[in-house]
């Protein structure tokens, strides 16, 4: 219920009636004036309420009456009646109704109450209601109402005393809130503001408002009083003490901070009065020092007053925390005083209370932050803010390193000793830091530091500075202070001053990033920049302080023996780091992380990194004479040794112990690294290098990914670890990881610096690792691979030092763990790369997946074996992962499969080639077609390793699948290259570069094609044979199966860059090969003997890549031939026949002239036996057998199509027309048979030309082999009928002279049984057969061709009458030594001579056919063809029995019979001509030698076999009877006389002397003479003379044979005239008889009958045929006959007398003569 309210008035005036009635009642008898006023009173009040409305308002006027009688009543002094009457003006005063003259009253009447000491209690009382309830009170009445409650204070009853003090306390307050209540009024209304005043009258006060002016008088006084001046306006004060005034200023200040800030006149106050004051009241303190004796100072100096100094410090927080702003220059002057305190040499109290004081400021951030904007960053300024704390930390300091003097509640030293060393021994003994008073062991928190301990007290809640010693209001003299007290708040006050300027700092960065933000979205274009302002003080309040800071921090982290003090020491370093890093302060936060990172490691242990840092900082900052140093951390252990382990150095160490709190500041540094990694920087290389340290020490060993686990050292002995860390260490590795996985949310610069960090310690861990065997760090490389993982989402920016690194650095490292870390690492970060799902994909994103390939490529530089191992085991599992979406990294991977070198070992090359396999199985169709060429090359690549022959031979299969790819794919390849073509052309074209790709004009499929067959050409002539036949088959059959596919032009580039280059480098090789013997072929393979040279391994080299090219030229016969320079190609290709033709290898020679025939399209091969090509089998050349040379590859026989229809509709490449059937022919041009003819001519002359040099005995270079030179000749056939129409006699010759020399080449005895029929058959060998053969051909051609061809038939027969001559002269092969070959020992090395025999009678019976058919050719005739076969045959027929073989001299008689029955009509025909004429002469000795043999039979002829040969002789007679006498006119006279010789000779009986007797009337050759008679007869006597000649020839005839009749009957009468003389032992006369009756019986037998004969024919011939002198010849005969009568034989009588009988017709001269009268 408000006191206006109508019932409270109503109260009101009911209580004062009541008052007034008791105040009447009680002054009735001792004081009437009292009663009649109180009773007027009554009236009065009855009055007013019954007149006035607003009753209240009409009493307030009327106070002063209504107040008058219990003013009155105090008068009295009655106890009962002053108290009575307080009440009732109490009650007034409530209900506000006292106006200002009432209040004046009673004012009075109090202060009179006051002086007689009556109801103190009550008089305050009424005071503080009359000033609290309204504010009539004013000025003197309200200085005098305080004056009173002053003098009240100062009693001496205690109560009132203490009454009157709270009273002056309120009333002061009610002042000072009546001005604020005041100013409130007015605020609104502007005032003029007043003119400033000079200083010169200190109560100007004319400008204040009323209230206002009376809280001023009253401050003012306040100050004078507690001065110990006089008051101005309190009058009456009779006593007061400064302690009560100081605390009266001190309320006043905190308590309306506001009134002087606004009001010029009371800041004025403060700084005028309060300020001087101060420092006035502090003097003591400064100027005293703790143990100064009075007696030495000239002037004693006042003892500081603990109440006092005390009261003055609160005052000064209060004016340092409120007015500040206003009093900069004082505030330096406290602060100053302050830092001062706190000095060692002032007593315990004092520092006490003024580190109670720097505690309150340390938690207000915003004041601190203030000082440093005021002093320390202006120039010529103390740095106060810096000396705070740097004071404080030296005054931790001091508390370790000065003992305790001077107060005697702290010089325990006995105890304190004890009890250092007490925890010295707790440590020792493996307590938490134990210690206290007396050695007993408690857990009491404390520090301890060399020696002195100090427990840890709770002082204050964190974050407010609750004082002990400044709240001692109450205590006057000082109290002593516990140990350890100053230095909790010390440590508070630390820790207060790190959160609250840290957690300021922080709120402002964290609201000006969130404005920046907003900001950033308004309008994300303006780069907003923050204003430096804010920026500069933070940092100027980090650098001022941190030093101080870390001096103290440091030190008490050391002495800490405390877990939660080191947590909190701890955090806060933490806190300073993290915050020097967000402000970007290098040397501050390097400082603190040091301080951590030492705190983590064992004592002195040796880290570079952390010393150099050290040095930087460790310089000494003074403050004010004293020296702030950095200590260094003490040497005794106070702590639970919980790891022993070893150090991680170069050289080795003992071990090095860790203990709890290592492992704590190590959690401390997890946690900096893990939540302010972002503000890290450079520090990084601390943290991580202590880091590494400390897991080195603890054990932990790198696993999969990077992560640490727990793992025996491999110095194991050396490591201990109590049970207690061990549980810690899972912990601490999952930090770890958690660490590195929380770099993820680092920002990039920060990333870049936690991985140079990592580069720079794995460096280290690099260099340490240098020679020597022992296990590296591998913390850094580890960690690279940890971050790298965890950060795929960017990997972008820190691929490349990452992986740099790595590659340079590790992977080439001797050190094979370190190595092999290197490449796990750089592996997994490609695997995982690959796998993490990128956005955009890496598909989309080429630049990226090359990125990260390209460290695996780069891995191939490294020569260590086990890094390319690892680099090949990560590839195949790419490609076994990501395969399919390798895309454009593809070059980068398959170069990594191929780079290969044979230095690597096999196992490398294997797992290299399981990938190219997979790719190849695999991955074709997925990668782009461009990479197809690098497969390829790789392919080849792996072909030429020389390590592994399987895996050559197995990359060769990979080649030929990879062409059965592009041919099965070849349009999708060949559009993708093209699109990739055009656009690279225009690349080029736009750079205005010339594209740059192999075999560039080429199409791009081609071009693949291209690289293919290269790379097989360059595996054709790799240094193992086994390689270079897999190469060349697949080589040749790719070719075959899939050349269709490719452009014409390109097969100008397959002719001259792949095939004829590739025949080039085989001919070079093999010709150069070594000719040594290979022993064995690797392992246990014994090698045929060959192929055991390299020669003869490249011989089979060379016949191969022969073969095949000649196969592609004749199987693509028609699409080569469109191609420009056909004819160039055909020649070069026909020099690489010839050379391989006149190689000395019998293999590869051979093969050449097969794949001559196969380009002559001689043979093809085909799958059953050869079949004779057309051409051959009509002009009747037998088939030529060639072995088929089977098609290599995938089992494809090639089978040549004759028809080259089907040759060309399988081509799609070029687009040719296929040509009229009847066209064919047009196609094969002369000049190809030409070049043809002209390089087998050149074989043949180069392989038949007989060795030069040297006799028999030296076993020549090289005899071309039968086979050989049969494969030669065998070509000729064929090769004619192209080149027949210009063939010459030039040519002829050649040909015979390549002929000759072929037949005439002996073979070695070795190989003689193979190719020699045993001796007796007479068989023709190939080769003989194939010359006569090509002669065949030739004469066939001559005889079906033109006139002008048939000059050639002399050459023929001169050719093959050389060959007839071989039968008795075999020829020679140069000037060596042949041996015959039935003499021939097979196993010697000699050189046999063929059987000519069966060659030359064929080559006879070819001469006696071809001569038949040509006789009467001009030619033949002219070039005396006849005569050359007659002179050839005199040798044989000469020879006769010593003809090597019987059938030869039959066989010649028998053809010269024929030639001559065909020759000798031609003969005649021509006599006239004379063209014969030398002929005759040949004719008749031929026949001479013939039938008077200087040869004898062999003496096993039997008398049948003799009995023939005279049959033979016979017919040679026969012959010239019929053939030649009968035709003597056209016979040249001398020849008919050599016949009629030799006639007359064979008839005249003439036999062998070397038969038997019983033989000897079989052997007398009787038939032969006969018939030689008779034809002498024949011709003789001729019944018609149809020509002179004729009579001619009978004369000589009948001459010749009485002249032989004559011979031989003397010859024989001589005989037996001497046989008859003769006197011989009659055993020999017996023999000589019979030799004589054997030589001439006979013989003279057949002449008498001949006689006889000649007889009866003379006795028909008409007698003028017979000439004269026939008679005088046949008469002369006569007396011979006559003579014989005297033989003894009875054989000789009889015939004898036959010869005679018929003389008896000339006993009388003939009629004729005598009737003609002739003489």
């Amino acid at each position: 219920m408000s006191t206006s309210s109508p019932e409270a008035v109503k109260k009101l005036l009911e209580n004062m009636q009541t008052d007034l009635r008791s105040l009447s009642m009680e002054c009735k008898k001792k004081f009437p004036p009292v009663k009649e006023a109180a009773e007027s009173g009554i009236v009065k009040i009855k009055t007013i309420a019954a007149r006035n409305s607003d009753i209240l308002a009409t009493l307030k006027e009327n106070s002063s009456e209504v107040v008058q009688p219990f003013l009155m009543g105090c008068g009295t002094k009655e106890p009962k009646i002053t108290q009575l009457c307080l009440a009732a003006i109490q009650r007034l005063m409530s209900h506000e109704v006292v106006s200002e003259a009432a209040a004046g009253n009673i004012i009075n009447m109090l202060w009179q109450l006051m002086e007689n000491g009556l109801e103190e209690l009550k008089l305050l009382q009424t005071v503080l209601v009359l000033l609290t309830t309204n504010t009539v009170v004013h000025d003197q009445v309200l200085s005098k109402a305080i004056v009173l409650c002053f003098r009240l204070h100062f009693t001496k009853d205690n109560i009132t005393n203490n009454t009157a003090a709270a009273t002056v306390r309120q009333v002061v307050t009610v002042v000072f809130e009546r001005m604020v209540a005041e100013d409130d009024r007015f605020k609104d209304i502007v005032d003029q503001p007043p003119p400033v005043q000079g200083n010169t009258n200190r109560r100007s006060v004319s400008t204040l408002r009323p209230s206002a002016k009376d809280a001023y008088m009253l401050f003012q006084d306040l100050c004078q009083l507690v001065n110990a001046d006089a008051p101005y306006w309190l009058v009456g004060m009779t006593e007061m003490t400064r302690t009560f005034g100081l605390e009266l200023l001190e309320s006043v200040l905190n308590d309306f901070p506001g009134v002087f800030l606004q009001h010029q006149e009371f800041s004025f106050l403060l700084k005028e009065r309060v300020c001087p004051l101060v420092i006035k009241l502090f003097s003591p303190n400064i100027k005293f020092r703790q143990g100064n004796s009075s007696a030495a100072s000239p002037a004693p100096v006042e003892k500081p007053y603990f109440p006092i100094c005390m009261r003055l410090l609160r005052v000064v927080s209060v004016l340092i925390k409120h007015f500040y702003s206003l009093l900069v220059t004082e505030c330096e002057i406290f602060l100053s005083l302050l830092v001062k305190f706190l000095d060692g040499e002032k007593p315990q109290w004092l520092r006490a209370v003024a580190v109670e004081s720097v505690h309150r400021l340390c938690v207000q951030p915003h004041l601190l932050r203030s000082f440093c904007l005021s002093y320390d960053m202006k120039q010529h300024s103390t740095k106060v803010f810096r000396d705070i704390v740097n004071a404080l930390g030296s005054f931790i300091q001091s508390l370790f390193i000065v003992l305790n003097t001077g107060n005697p509640a702290a010089t325990n030293t006995s105890t304190g000793g004890s009890g250092a060393q007490g925890a010295a021994q707790g440590a020792a003994q493996g307590g938490p830091g134990a210690g206290g008073q007396g050695g007993s062991l408690t857990t009491q928190a404390a520090f301890e530091y060399r020696g002195t301990w100090i427990p840890l007290m709770t002082v204050s809640v964190q974050g407010s500075a609750k004082a002990t010693y400044l709240e001692m209001l109450d205590k006057v003299e000082p109290p002593s202070i516990p140990e350890g007290y100053a230095m909790s708040v010390a440590f508070s006050a630390l820790l207060d001053l790190v959160r609250g300027i840290t957690s300021m700092i922080e709120r402002a960065l964290a609201k000006e990033e969130e404005e920046a933000a907003v900001r950033r979205e308004a309008n994300p274009d303006q780069n907003t920049q923050h204003e430096p302002g804010a920026h500069l003080v933070w940092e100027e309040m980090v650098s001022a302080c941190w030093c101080g800071l870390l001096a103290a921090l440091s030190l008490l982290l050391d002495a800490s023996t405390d877990e939660t003090a080191t947590e909190s020491i701890l955090k806060a370093e933490l806190t300073v780091a993290a915050l020097c890093g967000r402000l970007g302060l290098v040397t501050p936060r390097d400082a603190f992380i040091t301080a951590i990172c030492k705190a983590s490691l064992p004592p002195h242990y040796a880290l570079t990194v952390l010393s150099s840092n050290t040095a930087n900082l460790n310089k000494a900052y003074s403050i004010q004479g004293q020296s702030v140093q950095i200590i260094s951390s003490s040497s005794e252990s106070h702590q639970q040794v919980v790891a022993v382990g070893q150090p991680l150095s170069v050289q080795p160490q003992g071990t090095v112990v860790l203990t709890a709190k290592n492992i704590q500041c190590m959690r401390t540094l997890l946690n900096l690294a893990h939540c302010h990694g972002v503000v890290l920087g450079t520090s990084w290389q601390l943290v991580l290098a202590t880091l590494q340290h400390l897991v080195w020490i603890l054990g932990l060993k790198p696993g999969v990914g990077g992560a640490l686990k727990p793992g025996r050292a491999v110095e194991g002995p050396s490591t201990v670890l109590t049970t207690a860390v061990m549980t810690d260490l899972p912990v601490i590795s999952n930090i770890l990881s958690r660490l590195f996985e929380s770099s993820q949310y680092l920002d990039d610069v920060s990333l870049h610096h936690l991985i140079n960090a990592l580069c720079s310690l794995s460096l280290e861990a690099v260099e340490m690792a240098y020679g020597t065997n022992k296990e590296p760090s591998l913390f850094a490389v580890a960690k690279l691979l940890e971050t790298g993982l965890v950060n795929m989402d960017r990997i972008e920016i820190l691929w490349r030092p990452l992986t740099g690194h790595l590659l340079e650095k590790v992977c080439q490292h001797p050190n094979a763990r370190m190595r092999e870390w290197g490449a796990e690492a750089v592996t997994s970060l490609i695997k995982a790369g690959l796998a993490y799902k990128h956005n955009p994909p890496l598909a989309q994103n080429q630049r990226l997946q090359l990125l990260l390939l390209n460290p695996l490529k780069e891995l191939s530089n490294v020569l260590h074996a086990d890094i390319r191992q690892k680099q090949l085991e990560s590839v195949l599992q790419i490609l076994q992962s990501q395969g399919d979406s390798l895309g454009p990294g593809w070059p980068l991977v398959l170069g990594v499969i191929g780079a290969i070198r044979n230095d690597q070992g096999e196992s490398l090359i294997r797992t290299a080639f399981q990938c190219l396999q997979l790719v190849v199985t695999d991955f074709l169709p997925t990668m782009p077609c461009a990479c197809l060429q690098i497969v390829v090359d790789v392919a080849g690549s792996f072909g030429l390793q020389n390590q592994e022959l399987n895996i050559s031979l197995t990359s060769i299969g990979l080649l030929w699948n990879i062409s059965d790819y592009f041919f099965q794919r070849g349009e999708a390849i060949t559009q993708e290259l093209e699109r990739e073509e055009a656009a690279l052309q225009k690349q080029a074209q736009e750079k205005g570069e010339p594209l740059n790709r192999p075999f560039h004009p080429a199409p791009p499929f081609d071009c693949l094609w291209l690289c293919l067959y290269a790379k097989l050409g360059q595996l054709c002539v790799d240094p193992r044979p086994a390689v270079r036949k897999s190469a060349g088959q697949t080589m040749f059959s790719t070719i075959a199966a899939h050349g269709t596919l490719l452009q014409q032009p390109t097969w100008h580039i397959v002719v001259w860059k792949v095939l004829f280059h590739l025949l080039d480098c085989v001919r070079k090789s093999s010709t150069t090969a070594d000719k040594e013997k290979i022993e064995s072929g690797g392992g246990n393979i014994l090698i045929h003997h060959s192929r055991d040279t390299a020669e003869k391994q490249w011989a089979e080299t060379w016949v191969l890549t022969l073969a095949g090219v000649a196969r592609i030229f004749n199987t693509r016969r028609y699409l080569l031939q469109q191609l420009g320079d056909y004819f160039k190609a055909w020649e070069v290709l026909l020099d690489h026949i010839q050379s391989a033709a006149l190689s000395k290898n019998s293999e590869v020679s051979l093969a050449a002239l097969k794949s001559f025939q196969e380009i002559l399209q001689i043979a093809t091969p085909v799958k059953d036996s050869a079949m004779p090509t057309d051409a051959l089998a009509a002009m009747g050349v037998p088939p030529v057998l060639i072995d088929p040379l089977s098609a290599p590859g995938p089992g494809r026989p090639l089978l040549r199509s004759d028809s080259m229809l089907e040759r060309l509709t399988s081509y799609n490449g070029a687009e040719l027309q296929a040509p009229p059937p009847g066209e064919e022919s047009a196609l094969e041009d002369a000049a190809l048979w030409w070049s043809a003819w002209n390089t087998w001519y050149r074989t043949g002359t180069d392989s038949t030309r007989p060795p030069s040099g040297g006799t028999g005995t030296d076993r020549p270079s090289f005899v071309p082999s039968q086979p050989f030179l049969t494969a030669l000749v065998q070509i000729f056939p064929a090769l004619y009928q192209h080149i027949k129409t210009g063939f010459s006699m030039e040519d002829l010759r050649k040909l015979g002279v390549i002929l000759h020399g072929a037949v005439s080449i002996p073979i070695s005895s070795d190989a003689s049984p193979f190719i020699l029929p045993s001796y007796t058959e007479a068989v023709l060998t190939s080769l003989q057969e194939a010359v006569l053969t090509a002669l065949d051909v030739l004469q066939k051609a001559i005889c079906v061709g033109p006139e002008n061809l048939q000059v050639m038939y002399p050459a023929i027969f001169e050719q093959l009458l050389l060959f007839v001559e071989f039968s008795c002269k075999p020829p020679q092969y140069g000037k060596m030594e042949t041996k015959h070959v039935a003499n021939a020992k097979y196993n010697q090395a000699e050189w046999v001579a063929l059987n000519y025999v069966p060659f030359a009678e064929r080559s006879l019976e070819m001469v006696v056919d071809l001569y038949h058919k040509t006789a009467c050719h001009k030619a033949v005739i002219n070039e005396k063809v006849l005569q050359n076969i007659i002179k050839t045959l005199r040798m044989p027929l000469g020879l006769k029995y010593g003809c090597p073989s019987e059938s030869t001299w039959k066989l010649a008689v028998s053809s010269l019979l024929k030639v001559l029955s065909t020759g000798l009509p031609v003969a005649r025909q021509h006599a006239s001509s004379r063209k014969f004429d030398t002929m005759w002469p040949e004719l008749a000795n031929a026949f001479k030698d013939f039938l008077f043999t200087k040869s004898t039979p062999p003496d096993n002829v039997s008398i049948q076999e003799f009995q023939k040969n005279e049959a033979i002789d016979v017919e040679v007679v026969q012959l010239i009877s019929t053939e030649i006498l009968p035709f003597a006119i056209f016979i040249p006279k001398d020849f008919v006389g050599q016949i009629m010789a030799m006639l007359n000779k064979g008839s005249i009986h003439s036999q062998s002397s070397s038969f038997t007797e019983a033989e000897v009337d079989a052997r007398m050759r009787e038939e032969f003479s006969k018939v030689c008679f008779e034809t002498l007869l024949q011709f003789s006597f001729s019944n018609k003379v149809s020509t002179p000649q004729e009579g001619y020839i009978s004369r000589m005839a009948l001459s010749v044979l009485l002249k032989r009749s004559q011979d031989v009957l003397r010859r024989y009468v001589d005989n037996e005239r001497l046989s008859g003389r003769c006197p011989l032992p009659s055993g020999q006369r017996m023999k000589l008889d019979c030799q004589l009756l054997r030589q001439q019986v006979t013989e003279i037998i057949f002449v008498l009958k001949a006689i006889s004969t000649l007889m009866d024919s003379l006795k028909k011939t008409q007698p003028e045929n017979v000439d004269g002198t026939t008679w005088a010849q046949v008469i002369a005969l006569y007396p011979t006959l006559v003579e014989c009568i005297t033989c003894s034989s009875s054989e000789v009588s009889s015939a004898l007398k036959e010869a005679m009988g018929p003389f008896k017709d000339f006993m009388q001269p003939p009629v004729s003569r005598v009737q003609n009268g002739e003489s």
